[in-house]
């Protein structure tokens, strides 16, 4: 399951920033509908750094709820505590969720035995899968491939979301894990290139609004027809773009909205909306893609 697009997925909001239901409800339908490999829950896409330990929780349950085994769940559990990564992550514990995305523990800026450390203790405080989730230009720490070598020796440690840029990472980390260690890019715009290198899949902002092309240029991919999934990624590329013309998930929340698959694009404080000089830069791609 950890293969292919799988959504990085908006927390939708009503008005009063509320979490809405049933706008979540249309989205999950959406990704099934359209052939999404698997949601991410509460990830960076999914404003875990604006919701309350309570609602990360919550919304993680509405989604599996919601989803309703049509499709598999992974809880974003990261925190720059360790103790708080090892308490979100066992509340899901016996939930459903096919397993957690941890991030690199951000801020305090640990050393790579720490990062090790880190990560070990959270495998080993449950039995749910977890993918590692590098990305440097949020954390301002970066989980060098020596270290994933180490920790993919862990049972349940199966995979990264690797969201460097760095294409070279792709060799880098597969010489030194298993075949059945889970490699997912982490940037829309390179996402096909690190699936050509050997890459399995992408954890995706861009899939938000093309869920569909999305995973069947993840599909031709697989099945080795580059020159097609190209084809389709180029149309792609001013959205992969685009969706960023803004700290995620400004644009991404508002392109939701413009294709009518949310009500609102509300945000929470610090974050705040689209400026009228992003819009035009969004619609442009929405429109380059094929789905404005």
């Amino acid at each position: 399951m950890f293969t292919g697009s799988i959504v990085a997925l908006i927390t939708p909001m009503d008005e009063k920033g509320n979490v809405c239901r049933s706008d979540l409800k249309k989205l999950i339908d959406y990704h099934v509908e359209n052939g999404t490999s698997a949601i991410v829950s509460v990830g960076t896409t999914g404003e875990s750094a604006t919701l309350s330990h309570d609602e990360h929780g919550d919304v993680v349950m509405m989604t599996l709820e919601l989803a309703d085994g049509r499709i598999p769940v992974i809880a974003g559990t990261g925190a720059n505590a360790t103790s708080e990564a090892i308490s979100l992550t066992q509340r899901f514990n016996d939930s459903g969720v096919a397993g957690c995305l941890t991030v690199v523990p951000y801020y305090n800026r640990p050393t790579q035995e720490g990062l090790y450390q880190h990560f070990k203790a959270i495998a080993e405080s449950t039995s749910l899968a977890q993918i590692l989730y590098n990305v440097p230009s949020r954390t301002g720490c970066d989980l060098l491939p020596e270290t994933v070598g180490r920790l993919a020796q862990i049972k349940n440690i199966v995979g990264i979301k690797e969201a460097t840029g760095d294409l070279s990472r792709v060799n880098q980390i597969k010489e030194r894990v298993a075949d059945d260690f889970a490699l997912l890019s982490g940037n829309d715009d390179s996402a096909l290139d690190f699936i050509q290198l050997g890459g399995n899949g992408v954890i995706s902002v861009t899939a938000n609004v093309a869920a569909r092309d999305m995973a069947r240029m993840c599909a031709l991919a697989a099945a080795g027809d580059f020159a097609a999934a190209r084809k389709i990624n180029q149309r792609l590329m001013p959205l992969h773009d685009g969706l960023f013309v803004e700290p995620n998930p400004i644009a991404v929340k508002w392109a939701c909205k413009a294709l009518g698959l949310v009500a609102t694009d509300t945000l929470r404080l610090p974050m705040t909306p689209l400026t009228d000089a992003g819009r035009p830069v969004v619609t442009h791609a929405l429109k380059h893609a094929g789905l404005l």
